[in-house]
């Protein structure tokens, strides 16, 4: 098992190098650093002295790869690939391109809040999806698992931006239960929370509980499940006990691959409802056009969901013993 672990973890070094090229090759080649000091500037119709000035005071004057005008290590480490881009892969961000604030310390400060929001989401959302898609496979053909396809696929065909300003509307303008936007912190903070984690669970209701019927379905119709039945165990205890123990790899998967986005928080309910997290953070900084803090939030997201896929192969082998025995 060891072994397996350590080659899902070397297989994580081709592909972060693969971002890091990428990256460079968006934001440093794509788009120059003179059209990105243009674009700071506000237009362009900005003197050179002042795309100079920018660049320098924003270490974008340096040559992309090589610096010919080094010695010795220097030639690399004084190029905008190794400051803007190397440096990345040890979670050096710099500074904001718009207001030079300092990057790191934004994500850490914000991160609290993203979590606050995603997490709730997360945790209540999953096993309420688990249950109800349990209960609808449970009574497979009946007037209650017919309706709640009906009622699942109507849910999955609203887009969830009329979840948010209907839940707005609702719970806020006209009941006025909840806040419709804001954040506060502390223990205040659970009334600006409610509502959106209240929109979140409902807005992925319709996708899961059909996706985890299907599992449960197909689970069921195998022939352990049959041959439990044949023993006379209950049509609960064989559902609970037996079909849910092996359906956690797809579950697994799914909940371990959740972990880059709840970090990295969600950008439209943030944006909707006020809350300073880190999806509010990248929108900002998309709207701004401040380009280290996209570039930054591109490198953590890929970070992050690496490490998801890590931790999926990892999980495997806990309820999998094929991959062990492997």
């Amino acid at each position: 098992m060891l072994n397996y672990i350590i080659r899902r973890c070397l297989y994580s070094i081709p592909i972060i190098a693969g971002v890091l090229i990428l990256t460079f090759i968006l934001f440093f080649i794509v788009n120059s650093p003179d059209r990105m000091a243009e674009t700071m500037l506000g237009g362009k119709n900005v003197n050179p002295e002042a795309i100079e000035k920018w660049k320098r005071d924003h270490n974008y004057h340096l040559p992309r790869l090589f610096n010919t005008e080094e010695k010795s290590f220097r030639m690399f480490t004084q190029t905008i690939f190794y400051q803007k881009t190397l440096s990345l892969l040890w979670f050096e961000f710099g500074k904001s391109d718009r207001n030079n604030v300092d990057i790191s310390y934004q994500i850490r400060r914000r991160m609290g809040y993203s979590l606050a929001l995603t997490v709730p989401n997360f945790i209540i959302g999953l096993l309420l999806y688990i249950f109800v898609s349990m209960i609808i496979a449970f009574y497979r053909g009946s007037y209650l698992d017919i309706w709640g396809i009906v009622v699942c696929v109507l849910m999955m065909s609203i887009v969830g931006l009329f979840y948010i300003i209907g839940g707005q509307y609702v719970l806020g303008k006209l009941l006025k239960i909840f806040p419709i936007s804001g954040f506060d912190g502390g223990f205040s903070s659970l009334k600006f929370l409610f509502m959106p984690i209240l929109i979140g669970i409902i807005g992925g209701l319709g996708g899961s509980v059909l996706f985890y019927r299907t599992i449960f379905l197909e689970e069921i119709n195998r022939d352990y499940i049959r041959t439990a039945r044949s023993k006379g165990l209950s049509e609960g205890k064989v559902l609970f006990k037996h079909a849910l123990k092996n359906v956690m790899i797809p579950i697994l998967t799914g909940v371990v691959m959740a972990i880059p986005f709840l970090f990295m928080g969600s950008l439209i309910m943030e944006s909707f409802f006020g809350i300073p997290g880190l999806g509010s953070f990248t929108i900002e900084a998309i709207w701004a056009q401040d380009f280290a803090i996209v570039r930054a939030m591109v490198y953590l997201g890929s970070v992050l969901t690496v490490v998801g896929l890590i931790l999926t192969d990892i999980s495997y082998t806990l309820v999998d013993p094929r991959v062990r025995l492997e």
